[in-house]
């Protein structure tokens, strides 16, 4: 059965830039770095492979692969974003870091069980740092929350996308 999440991976235009933001403006410890030279079907290729490390122990990782396309754009919230968990203080703190640095720094958005911040990363990637309230467990139970519900009745109005 899965435990936990491992790592998810994202590509990146540069690795330095990458790494200053995740490193050292979010304080994720960069943890692992490999050079795939060949794909597992043959093909030769010059690959850049990092792992940054949460408390957790899971990982963001991320591919530098400039002899492939791909299509880097700013990713809107609702397409792609990658939601961290923090303490209340650090919301706190990382909104007014991300401000005095001159970043695009957005929030402070009230979700009802979360309060969150958004960042762009050096990829276009929203990165959405978020505090649980105390009404986040009751409201993350599908024993009370009515989720199945909710997904049922939008499935059968034909809002989905399908």
């Amino acid at each position: 059965m899965i435990k936990g999440l491992h790592h998810s991976a994202y590509r990146c235009r540069d690795s330095e830039a990458t790494r200053a933001f995740y490193e050292d403006f979010l304080g994720l410890p960069l943890s692992g770095s490999l050079v795939i030279s060949e794909t597992k079907s043959g093909r030769a290729t010059q690959v850049l492979h990092t792992f940054y490390r949460m408390d957790d122990g899971s990982f963001l990782a991320f591919f530098e692969a400039p002899d492939m396309d791909f299509a880097f754009k700013p990713q809107h919230d609702f397409d792609l974003h990658i939601a961290l968990e923090v303490s209340p203080q650090a919301l706190a703190e990382m909104f007014a870091r991300g401000k005095a640095e001159g970043r695009e720094t957005r929030g402070v958005s009230d979700h009802g069980f979360i309060d969150s911040i958004y960042f762009r990363d050096p990829n276009g990637y929203v990165v959405e740092l978020t505090a649980k309230r105390p009404e986040h467990d009751a409201m993350m139970d599908p024993s009370t929350n009515q989720a199945r519900d909710i997904l049922e009745r939008w499935t059968a109005a034909g809002l989905a996308d399908g």
